[in-house]
């Protein structure tokens, strides 16, 4: 059973950069693709970005680009999200989550889809 936990969440003003890293047991992450998606308060879980299991398909929502870049290292077993140039708009919960679907294209990532979620990790970005 996949197990992920999320850390690097924090306060930091706008402007500034953050670390979110997501670390899987139970399995090898190299099965799976994984999301990070975020909820602000009183709004619906959104996705932020996507990343093959491979590596090789990245996908971000709009909002984000060029802001945030996913990576995994597979070796090991994390996933990480760099946040730069982060916006009071940001500020949400960050989990990570993972479809147990061998076989799953990020192009479609969606909340329904996940099978595997973390407990999230509070970012606030404020002055």
């Amino acid at each position: 059973q996949l197990q992920l936990v999320e850390s690097g969440g924090g306060l930091v003003q706008p402007g500034g950069s953050l670390r979110l890293s997501c670390a899987a047991s139970g399995s090898t992450l190299d099965r799976y693709a994984i999301a990070w998606f975020r909820q602000a308060p009183g709004k619906e879980r959104e996705g932020v970005s996507c990343i093959s299991r491979t590596g090789n398909a990245i996908y971000y929502t709009d909002s984000v680009k060029d802001r945030f870049t996913i990576s995994r290292d597979n070796a090991k077993n994390t996933v990480d999200l760099q946040m730069n140039s982060l916006k009071p708009e940001d500020t949400a919960v960050y989990y990570c989550a993972a479809p147990s679907a061998y076989y799953y294209y990020c192009s479609d990532y969606a909340t329904r889809d996940m099978d595997y979620w973390g407990k999230g990790t509070l970012v606030t970005v404020s002055s």
